[in-house]
């Protein structure tokens, strides 16, 4: 339940909210901050240990989301706005430290994981979105989008994500999930002809390898299982 609220209550509500107080840009920058936090609370609250390459992995991946969305105008940001994307950036610390503590047990089935955690928190942010937006109109198009958002970006997506959880730790799973950006540039590119900069360029570059250093193992590190 904790999860469910955390994961899809938490962190995606604040995310629209933060979405409509301030630019994309703002957001996606304290959302480079998530995977730092996940390796802090990582080694806190479940004791595992990243190796040093794993370590300038992280560092090297949130500099990389750093220097992809920056620079931007200051004059933009709103200080109410900044607190909604910190929680959003905090929730989703803390989603992905409790998914690992959950999955790692390896006794529990990932698709039920997901089908409960989905459960709560859907309800819960259904419940809030129907207090307080007005009402809408849908045409087919956006329900189709609606259907395959829940169906595949949500459901398979978490599915996937909580299996993942298994045998990878917090910080490996919070880096591979960072290089959206670099899937998203690319397909950006491909279906809608958007270029990118000599800037942005390196910035995935940095971000990839990140990933690639973070993955590398450490036999200092739990094995899922224990803890």
């Amino acid at each position: 339940g904790l999860l469910g609220i955390l994961l899809y209550s938490v962190a995606q509500g604040s995310m629209f909210v933060a979405l409509s107080l301030l630019p994309a840009i703002p957001v996606n920058l304290v959302l480079t901050f998530t995977t730092p936090v996940v390796s802090l609370l990582g080694v806190a609250l479940l004791r595992e240990w990243p190796a040093r390459v794993q370590w300038a992995g992280v560092l090297l991946a949130a500099a990389g989301g750093w220097m992809y969305f920056t620079p931007f105008n200051p004059g933009t940001l709103s200080v109410p706005g900044l607190a909604v994307a910190g929680l959003c950036m905090l929730a989703n610390a803390g989603a992905s430290i409790l998914g690992r503590r959950i999955n790692r047990r390896a006794d529990l089935d990932p698709m039920l994981i997901t089908l409960i955690s989905m459960g709560v928190g859907s309800i819960l942010l259904l419940g809030v979105g129907a207090a307080t937006a007005t009402s809408a109109h849908f045409s087919l198009r956006v329900l189709f989008i609606l259907m395959w958002l829940a169906a595949v970006n949500t459901a398979f997506a978490f599915t996937l994500w909580n299996w993942t959880l298994r045998t990878l730790s917090a910080v490996e799973s919070s880096v591979l999930n960072s290089t959206m950006m670099v899937q998203i540039a690319i397909l950006a590119w491909m279906f809608l002809g958007e270029g990118l900069s000599w800037r942005q360029a390196i910035a995935m570059g940095m971000t990839a390898v990140g990933a690639v250093l973070v993955q590398l193992r450490s036999s200092g590190r739990t094995p899922a299982g224990q803890g």
